[in-house]
Order: structure tokens, then sequence, then C-alpha cells
């Protein structure tokens, strides 16, 4: 059975796309959660299940097989289980989408940084930096342009739950928590996010999480 750890669900986006990921397969899976930060995360994350991945999470175990970095498990499901499970079909709506999640996945640092991940808070509208409102205008512009090329009837950026979705849906959260102003076609777009089952379990489940990290509580940049 795959194994999957994954950091704190209030605080982890990239465990959140990796807990995402897995979700989708549709396999079993055992979800094992580490608490980050806490009095024994450096003794832990450099034990054998943590090596590979430089002690980070999430981690994704299938046996002796381990794939580290959320992009690269779902890339490594999709291989297992098909590709049409994760991205579109059509083939310029795949390379949109691809080209979309890698742009997550290695971009919007000043967004990363200034407004992290919390689903357990809400603050009242701040005062965001110039290098964030750039990053906020560039993720509504690829969403803007995938709705209309390729979202046709449904809900999502493809039109189906994809992986370009699943890599979007913390930058989500965040928006929720920050009070961030978005169009009206996004705020479609984000209430269905919030709404697909896995998003919505992952959510639930992080109210009940006894752990605080004090420097994500603050509302803000730190």
């Amino acid at each position: 059975m795959l194994k999957l750890i994954i950091g704190n669900r209030a605080y982890s986006s990239w465990s959140f796309r990796g807990w995402l990921a897995v979700k989708q397969s549709g396999e079993e899976f055992e979800e094992l959660v580490v608490p980050m930060f806490d009095a024994e995360w450096e003794e832990r994350r450099e034990g054998d299940e943590f090596a590979p991945g430089g002690g980070k999470v999430p981690i994704l175990w299938d046996g002796d097989c381990v794939v580290w970095d959320s992009l690269a498990i779902i890339e490594f499901l999709a291989e297992r289980v098909g590709r049409e499970v994760y991205w579109p079909e059509e083939i310029g709506a795949r390379a949109m989408a691809r080209s979309m999640a890698a742009e997550m996945h290695s971009g919007f640092a000043s967004l990363r940084r200034e407004l992290p991940m919390n689903v357990r808070r809400s603050y009242a509208k701040q005062e965001l930096s110039e290098e964030v409102r750039q990053d906020i205008d560039r993720i509504l512009q690829t969403w803007a342009q995938a709705r209309a090329r390729y979202g046709g009837t449904g809900d999502f950026l493809f039109g189906n739950w994809s992986a370009a979705d699943i890599m979007f849906a913390p930058v989500v959260t965040r928006f929720i928590t920050y009070g961030v102003a978005v169009p009206s076609f996004a705020g479609i777009y984000m209430k269905a996010v919030l709404s697909q089952p896995h998003v919505a379990e992952w959510v639930d489940k992080a109210q009940d999480e006894p752990w605080v990290i004090e420097a994500y509580e603050e509302g803000g940049a730190q």
C-alpha cells in the first residue's frame, strides 16, 4: 500500500497538493501526519523515511520506491493510474495545464512568503506589497486564460478537476484567508475548488489539529 507523509494540514501547502494528488488516484494509502517545527521535527526529518527528500514533506512511499515533491508525486501517480486522471485529454489544454502547474511549482515567491497558508484563519483585508499584487495578477491572468480557452461548461480551470487545480488549491485558500479581492469569474472558480470533496475534507480535518505555529498565525508577512 502507498504511504504518504505530510505536514500540518493547516499550514503545509505542498503537503496539501501531495495529498490531493494521492486522493485523486483513487488508490488506498496510509497517511502519516507529522507536526512541523515541534520539538522532535529536526530529529524526525533526519530519519530514514524522510532522508530521500532531504527531510521535507510530502514524501510518498510505494514499497521501496520513494517519490518526493508534489509535482513529482502527481506524475508518478499519473503513470500508475492513467494520465487522464490528472491531465486534460486535448493536447493544447494538457500543454497549458502542465505549464501552469510548473509555474505554480517554481514561481510566486512573494505570495508564498508574505501570505503563508493557514486554512483555519480569516483576516481582514490587508495592504499587499507590489510584488504580491504582481503574483496575484499573474495567477488571475492564467486562470482567466484557462477558463476562457478550455474551461467549457465545467467548474474548473480545464473543465474537469485536474492536476492544475490541485496545484492552485492552496492559492485559493490563501486568497480566502487574506481577503484578496478577485473578479467574479475567479470567485466562482474558487467556490468550486473549496466545494471539491477532497479539498473540503482537507480543510475540515485541519480544523481539529492541535498544533499551532505562531509564525503562521500573525496574519501575513513575517
